[in-house]
């Protein structure tokens, strides 16, 4: 069955991205975050933290959906996301 009506404002309608935040000094560099995003949007990054592991960062914040996968999977807590 197909529908003929749809919304007039369906292309606005659209979430925006959610925003990504990572205590770098928490994280162990472990990379399940980065392995679990669906999106990728995070990669490991080539610096340091004070604990001498790789944290990851954002490479792509508007591809964001706000799952919440990295917040979910991290055994450290240092990643969250908010809506």
């Amino acid at each position: 069955m197909k529908f003929w009506r749809t919304p007039l404002d369906w292309e606005e309608k659209l979430a925006p991205p959610a925003r990504i935040f990572i205590i770098e000094n928490r994280c162990k560099g472990c990379g399940l975050c980065v392995e679990y995003c669906p999106q990728g949007v995070l990669k490991i990054s080539e610096a340091f933290n004070k604990k001498g592991y790789h944290p990851p960062c954002v490479s792509e914040p508007s591809a964001c959906v706000g799952c919440h996968f990295c917040e979910e999977i991290c055994p450290e807590f240092a990643i969250y996301c908010e809506n």
